[in-house]
């Protein structure tokens, strides 16, 4: 496994590797790398010749500076990790590398950008489509792997690759969970013990809304949800939204869609750590 710090060394090391007809494949990271992370890199290396995984803390995508300055950085970790799972390149550029001058376009793609995250984090979703287009047009790959817990980015990259008409296909990968159900997240790291021991709440609550659901209207399933994490000491929802999987627009019944999927955001812990995940009620 190589690992290229230059934009223009890995170009190089990949224009070759197109000479020989060979797939490239793009797993997008921000580092602090988990089993979440190894099972996209396993897919890759199944389904391309060559993976490159980029490991970049991207600025531009936290519209809070302490959200980036407490976002755990472990490249060696992530290097180890990445070699076990068979990458071939490691692109790990510094933020100048990424961004000789200051990226000034603007992406929206309203409305599945402007809602949950895009409103709660103005500016998010502008700078992931900053650096994940940037890194496609550097790698060029014929697909990139993103997981499902940011179920709401890939509908956002989707949009964007749609809008630059790009011909790579996104691949979205299973949310890895714990035993205890807990979303695999770089973030996990940042909780405290007790923190760590009720951050599963979520997942369970969101997992029993399902048969609550069965007999119950949406509005009354939101408010289940919120009010069994909320009573959790330690844990307070920021939003929960449950949408159309589609256009990512509230919806008021049931009967209102065939894809429906409820999307959360949580707050865990006294710093404290931000948390998502996302269940599926209604699928085609």
């Amino acid at each position: 496994m190589k690992v290229f710090r230059k934009i223009v060394d890995l170009q190089n090391e990949l224009f070759e590797a197109r000479k020989k007809k060979q797939s490239i494949g793009l797993v997008p990271t921000m580092g602090a790398l988990h089993e979440g992370h190894a099972s996209l890199v396993r897919r890759s290396v199944k389904e391309n010749d060559i993976t490159v995984v980029s490991v970049f803390l991207n600025p531009t995508q936290f519209n809070n500076p302490n959200d980036l300055a407490t976002y755990p950085r472990t490249l060696e970790k992530d290097c180890d990790l990445l070699e076990k799972n068979g990458a071939d390149y490691v692109f790990a550029p510094t933020a100048e590398e990424m961004y000789p001058t200051p990226d000034k376009r603007q992406f929206e793609f309203p409305p599945v950008s402007t809602v949950m995250e895009g409103k709660h984090r103005p500016g998010h979703f502008n700078g992931v489509c900053q650096v994940v287009s940037r890194l496609f047009y550097i790698t060029r790959p014929q697909r990139a792997y993103f997981g499902e817990k940011d179920w709401q980015q890939i509908a956002v990259v989707k949009a964007m690759v749609k809008r630059l008409k790009l011909n790579i296909d996104i691949v979205e990968c299973p949310i890895i969970r714990e035993s205890d159900g807990l979303a695999l997240s770089s973030r996990n790291t940042l909780l405290a013990p007790e923190e760590r021991a009720i951050a599963p709440d979520i997942f369970k609550y969101l997992n029993e809304s399902i048969e609550f659901a069965k007999t119950h209207s949406l509005k009354d399933t939101h408010d289940y949800v919120v009010s069994q994490i909320n009573a959790t000491d330690g844990l307070e929802v920021e939003y929960f939204s449950i949408v159309d999987g589609n256009t990512l627009q509230d919806i008021e019944k049931w009967e209102d869609s065939n894809y429906i999927v409820g999307c959360i955001t949580v707050y865990c812990g006294k710093k404290p750590v931000r948390l998502i995940d996302h269940i599926k009620y209604k699928e085609y």
